[in-house]
């Protein structure tokens, strides 16, 4: 097992390599949003899909790893002329650092803010814990477009430094990989799923429910925060519009499509939805079938992608992995 499991992390970063250096520009584009797309899902998985917490926050967290990155990646002469309502505030101007650092801080910052919301979110479930995450992502949106000295308020920040090509977003998936799968098979990952599977009987065997969920949300935090840097260094402009609860749906879409707790399924459904729309792109423009010219068709792309996805949904009502790992399907194969 340890040989399959070292056979794929070597095709992985010899794919990542090959595709930085010989595909074009575009294919590289999709490859970095699916990277991306995959940290935050990966790391929504953990809180959602292993936890059992119906978490609806990721949008909240991802905004504030995009808006950590960028001030820090910012020159100060920048952030000057590119505020306009008012002036920057000195701390936001004292920012400045390289691009790892940059992410970790990112990171850090979005993990602490976890712990200090994990005090009044752990204490509902359910529904009740669904709702009070809906209206941190609000609160962070509303907070960025109403401090315009820290965030330019909605005119947002531009001139972000571009380092996000696909060896920093390519192997930084495969380390979240790497730490979700060690996470998961260690006893704190059984600990997470004894709480999604009972939350009563795993107290009565002594677990301690709160600490488990919090440290689910706060590595889950981590990670959204750290791709959250990532998008907003290859998209070079952020605003707050960019993180609605469509973020979050996305992300819930790519988790059950790919399986809840499956890591190596939500690999799988980030391929899918994200790249899914690119590759259907072809849908919304004049297309010739048996001498017939169809016209354009704005949109009709996302129409047969979300056909695709109920037809999948309806065959595989557990996602494509349900639980299981990939490796897990090698072992009963064996």
């Amino acid at each position: 097992m340890k040989i399959i499991k070292l056979t794929f992390l070597v095709v992985a970063i010899v794919f990542v390599w090959f595709a930085q250096n010989h595909f074009d520009p575009y294919a590289v584009s999709i490859l970095n949003n699916i990277a991306i797309f995959a940290i935050l899902a990966l790391s929504y998985n953990l809180i959602n899909g292993v936890a059992g917490q119906f978490s609806l926050e990721p949008n909240g967290f991802v905004a504030i790893g995009a808006y950590v990155t960028a001030l820090f990646l910012i020159p100060s002469e920048t952030k000057i002329d590119m505020f306009a309502l008012v002036d920057p505030s000195p701390f936001v101007l004292s920012m400045h650092t390289s691009f790892l650092p940059a992410l970790i801080m990112s990171g850090v910052v979005a993990s602490a803010l976890a712990f200090i919301l994990s005090i009044p979110v752990f204490r509902v479930r359910g529904d009740y814990l669904a709702i009070v995450t809906l209206g941190f992502g609000f609160i962070i949106r509303i907070y960025a477009m109403n401090q315009p000295s820290i965030t330019n308020g909605a005119l947002g920040l531009n001139d972000i430094p571009g380092n996000s090509n696909l060896y920093w977003t390519g192997f930084i998936m495969i380390v979240t990989l790497i730490i979700m799968l060690n996470i998961i098979y260690s006893k704190h990952g059984r600990a997470m799923k004894a709480v999604r599977d009972d939350e009563d009987a795993a107290i009565a065997m002594g677990i301690n429910t709160f600490w488990i969920k919090t440290y689910a949300f706060m590595t889950s935090a981590f990670f959204e925060g750290v791709g959250g840097g990532l998008m907003a260094s290859m998209l070079t402009t952020i605003a707050p519009d960019q993180f609605t609860f469509l973020l979050t749906f996305q992300l819930l879409i790519i988790i059950v499509l790919g399986g809840l707790g499956s890591m190596s399924g939500t690999i799988l459904g980030a391929i899918l939805v994200m790249g899914g729309t690119e590759w259907l792109r072809f849908l919304d423009q004049n297309m010739d079938i048996f001498g017939y010219n169809t016209g354009a068709h704005p949109g009709l792309r996302m129409v047969v992608f979300s056909i695709l996805l109920i037809v999948l949904m309806l065959f595989a009502r557990r996602g494509l992995f349900g639980n299981k790992e990939l490796t897990d399907l090698f072992r009963r194969s064996k």
